[in-house]
């Protein structure tokens, strides 16, 4: 797997000839290494290590209903009271951020209306606040901590 764009960690891989799985410490369990699942795990560590996101307040692969639809959103992040704050969505390194990238997102929003969006090919991480008051969003330099996010007030939407 490729070296990527953020802290490093310790994975556990169980590999068992052509299979290999990493450990999701969310879920607590291994799961398939795929590209993005490589760049999840990276991005969970990030989260936790670096910027102090609460362990008990980040879920992985959780579903929601959209247009009468069951998809999944990569990575959401809840404030203390399980209410969504942001939506994390993971693409492949080799992947770029394109603009269908933001759409998606965008799409999972309208079911969860967070103040936070967050995409990352583990190479390149864009992140954006959502002002549901002024109708209007704007990019971040960095990805926030876990208490600039939390104290970020809730969506009027």
């Amino acid at each position: 797997m490729p070296i990527l764009n953020l802290p490093p960690f310790e994975p556990r891989i169980l590999a068992e000839g052509e299979k290999r799985e990493i450990f999701d410490t969310l879920r607590r369990k291994y799961v398939a290494l795929t590209p993005e699942e490589w760049v999840r795990q990276h991005f969970v560590h990030y989260l936790l290590e670096e910027k102090g996101y609460p362990r008990n307040l980040l879920a992985n692969e959780v579903s929601l209903q959209l247009n009468g639809l069951s998809r999944r959103c990569d990575t959401l992040v809840y404030d203390a009271y399980l209410h969504p704050l942001m939506i994390v969505e993971y693409k492949a390194p080799t992947l770029p951020l394109q603009e269908k990238v933001f759409a998606q997102i965008s799409r999972y929003n309208m079911a969860l209306h967070v103040r936070y969006l967050t995409v990352s090919n583990g190479m390149q991480h864009f992140c954006c606040r959502i002002d549901y008051e002024d109708l209007s969003y704007a990019f971040l330099e960095q990805i926030p901590n876990y208490v600039e996010i939390a104290n970020s007030g809730k969506p009027t939407a």
